[in-house]
């Protein structure tokens, strides 16, 4: 009877997407993620190395994962020239893919970078977007020792690594956003609680409407330089107080003469 083929690399191809999607564990860790990727691209695309740049918070590329340290220290020579296909395929949210680092191409396009590379050993590179839809939030670099194209499996594969990353990526990004807020409707609530604490004491301190007392507050934490939450808690807890307002001077009484 013959064996059924090994069923290791499709084994291996599993576990490494569901890695890829799992971006909410607790102590979800984004460097310990994409350095994984990076050793992912290598193990299962057969390239010779993987580098991964992402945007921050001001949308400017930072890398964030590599899977040697020559290969770090190429990605960082290639954000500080402001040349290579990592930003050309970020820029245009499209693949680029570079079969001969010494050809015409690469080295009209990007003189420095492919001189960089070719003094790193590399001779080809493609670089994949990280892409939902029209967002672009990275760009995957994929080096390779010998020159060629990316045959057609392993390019789709390497993008389909990508997107479930930038998928697993978004998700967790929009979980800590939607964290943040929660947190700051929380403080608002909060601080809604003490503002009215500190409104119903100076009001009953000094004879005030509660609109009133909420204007008194107001113009004293101005005139303070103070924040308006921290000086109705310390209102409330007596380690403060509002002084009522001096009346304005009343309209001149006329002279009757003599």
């Amino acid at each position: 009877m013959e064996t059924s083929p090994s069923r290791e690399p499709e084994r291996r191809l599993a576990e490494a997407f569901v890695a890829l999607a799992d971006t909410l564990v607790t102590g979800f860790d984004l460097i310990d993620f994409m350095h994984g990727l990076t050793e992912q691209c290598v193990e299962l695309l057969g390239v010779d190395a993987a580098g991964l740049l992402i945007t921050d918070q001001h949308g400017s590329l930072q890398l964030v994962g590599a899977s040697s340290e020559q290969t770090r220290l190429l990605e960082l020579f290639q954000l500080q020239s402001d040349q290579g296909p990592c930003l050309d395929c970020f820029r245009s949210g499209r693949p680029v893919h570079c079969p001969d680092l010494s050809g015409t191409p690469a080295t009209s396009s990007w003189p420095r970078f492919a001189q960089q590379a070719h003094e790193a050993g590399f001779h080809a590179v493609s670089a994949l977007p990280m892409r939902l839809r029209d967002q672009v939030i990275g760009a995957m670099n994929l080096f390779r020792s010998e020159p060629g194209e990316l045959d057609g499996v392993t390019a789709a594969l390497a993008q389909a690594m990508a997107d479930i990353a930038t998928i697993g990526l978004l998700q967790e990004r929009a979980l800590r956003e939607s964290q943040v807020l929660v947190e700051q409707l929380q403080h608002a609530l909060s601080s809604r609680v003490v503002i009215e604490q500190a409104k119903g004491m100076l009001g009953e301190r000094h004879a005030l409407p509660v609109e009133e007392a909420f204007g008194l507050l107001r113009r004293h934490a101005r005139s303070q330089n103070q924040n308006l939450t921290e000086l109705a808690r310390e209102v409330v807890a007596r380690t403060s107080d509002v002084p009522p307002e001096r009346p304005g001077p009343g309209p001149a009484t006329p002279s009757t003469g003599g």
